[in-house]
């Protein structure tokens, strides 16, 4: 009988030791970052058309994945665009239009508004401002990235790392800057 008693006593001690494990609650909340994804994130390049199409060109949109943003290659048909405001317009396009269902497969989505639009710079902004119909800081935080992050570097923000936005009020354009880090946690990306 000792025997039961004792062993059911050590039971009851390790149960309650175990019951202290975990995660406790908080009294102030805690960001700990979005849930885990079994999304792979991995895409492969569009594949080539078995007879080349004219005027189709290869463009890469920067893609949602587990809260990260993901360079996809597309291949989009239509003329080349030089100018900046319609670099930004086909760039947009791409980032508006819906994944296909093998980057859905992978995990891929896109939070940039459908009826999002870009214009050109009013007579008194900086030199390569894009106006977008809805203010930057009303965008989705993930969106904003998006944009910010595909028209880096490309002939939407004249070739700069830094990309300037406005939006179709009176405010001033702020410039956005496309990092590593930016990639990693689109929900810290910053105007200046």
């Amino acid at each position: 009988m000792r025997r039961t008693a004792r062993a059911a006593a050590l039971t009851a001690a390790l149960c309650a030791l175990a019951a202290g494990c975990g995660i406790r609650g908080t009294a102030v909340p805690v960001d700990a970052g979005s849930a885990p994804s079994r999304a792979s994130c991995l895409t492969r390049p569009a594949p080539a058309p078995a007879t080349p199409r004219p005027k189709t060109q290869t463009v890469t949109v920067q893609l949602v994945c587990a809260s990260q943003l993901t360079p996809v290659i597309r291949q989009r048909t239509g003329p080349g665009a030089e100018r900046t405001v319609d670099a930004a317009r086909a760039l947009l396009e791409e980032l508006r239009r819906q994944p296909s269902s093998a980057e859905e497969a992978t995990g891929l989505s896109t939070d940039v508004p459908q009826r999002l639009t870009v214009a050109g710079p009013r007579r008194d902004d900086p030199a390569g401002t894009l106006r977008l119909s809805t203010p930057p800081d009303e965008l989705p935080q993930l969106g904003l990235a998006q944009i910010v992050c595909t028209f880096a570097g490309t002939p939407a923000a004249e070739g700069r790392r830094s990309v300037l936005l406005g939006g179709p009020g009176g405010e001033a354009p702020r410039s956005y800057v496309c990092t590593d880090d930016t990639r990693a946690h689109p929900e810290n990306l910053q105007g200046d």
